[in-house]
């Protein structure tokens, strides 16, 4: 790194704990960006509040958050982060996705950011190291993206006969293309053929569906996109009126209907991001704080949707599942 621009990171992150206490002098205000809409993103927004409480900050009362909703459009990120930085917030937390994460990143150095979200932090470019982040920004992140593999697995013991899945993704978020690819890996070492569809709004979602059951996959996998958990529930109810198997990445889609699922918790990932925020709000730096990863991961079985779909969950996956939804 030249001099120059270590003087330029260090000079900025000194500025961190004063900005944090020009604040504390009329009150805190942080930012909260997120490429979901307010409604599907409030449990997201609680756990991460409940993050904040037990570092000591309460909203309304100690703190007030900034709220920047992209509602599934990932090209307005952009315009909100620097919205965000505009009003000279103390910290930004970018929750639920890759794309938020780096929007934030790229409208600021001197804010500290702390990011949320399933995808591998290096490879999509937002730190160069896991145990000591450099800059401005850390976070937490619940792995989603590398277990498509994983997940297209699951499904196949599902679905012993299958031939083709179909495999769902959004090709807004850059994070999809390294998702895509680990699923294609796994098909192919199982033999079977998989189908990608892009979907980037529910009326892509609809069309995605359509060709998916023309082209007659025998169940599908969903990708680890916030859109896709907005719409967890018409996802279920499409599978279950096609009659499709699928798994997702998160517990809320089985708890919506969907089959199966597979992954960490988001939830756990957003709550620590509202630790992180504290403890910066209390002067840490980033880079005194590594990147969280996920110690457990979950297999979801909905028995009732099973059911409905006329399938038997093999005895040796409910046996092992984490929580079985009947």
């Amino acid at each position: 790194m030249r001099r120059r621009e270590f003087i330029a990171i260090a000079g900025s992150a000194a500025a961190w704990p004063l900005a944090v206490r020009a604040q504390q002098a009329t009150k805190l205000v942080i930012g909260l960006l997120s490429a979901r809409s307010a409604a599907s993103g409030e449990p997201m927004a609680a756990a991460f509040r409940q993050g904040l409480r037990e570092a000591g900050y309460v909203e309304g009362q100690s703190l007030q958050i900034e709220y920047r909703w992209a509602e599934g459009h990932y090209e307005k990120l952009e315009a909100l982060a620097n919205d965000l930085v505009r009003s000279q917030v103390a910290v930004i937390g970018a929750l639920s996705g890759t794309p938020a994460a780096l929007a934030a990143k790229a409208a600021t150095t001197a804010i500290p950011i702390v990011f949320g979200n399933g995808g591998d932090p290096i490879a999509s470019g937002l730190v160069a190291s896991l145990n000591r982040p450099e800059g401005n920004i850390t976070g937490a992140t619940f792995y989603s993206v590398e277990l498509a593999g994983k997940r297209l697995g699951l499904l196949r013991e599902v679905v012993q006969t299958a031939t083709a899945f179909g495999f769902i993704a959004n090709p807004s978020n850059p994070i999809e293309e390294l998702e895509t690819k680990d699923a294609e890996a796994a098909a192919r070492a199982l033999g079977i053929q998989l189908k990608v569809f892009k979907a980037t709004n529910e009326r892509e979602i609809d069309a995605a569906f359509a060709t998916l059951f023309e082209q007659r996959v025998d169940a599908f996998v969903v990708g680890s996109d916030p859109l896709f958990l907005a719409y967890s529930r018409k996802l279920a109810d499409l599978a279950k009126r096609h009659a499709l198997p699928a798994i997702y990445y998160a517990r809320e889609f089985p708890a919506a209907g969907g089959l199966m699922s597979y992954g960490s918790r988001p939830s756990d990932t957003y709550h620590q991001a509202g630790i992180y925020v504290g403890k910066i709000l209390q002067g840490a730096k980033p880079t005194d704080l590594p990147i969280m990863r996920p110690t457990k991961f979950e297999l979801v079985i909905n028995l009732k949707t099973a059911k409905t779909l006329g399938r038997e969950i093999p005895l040796h996956l409910q046996q092992i599942a984490d929580e079985v939804i009947e």
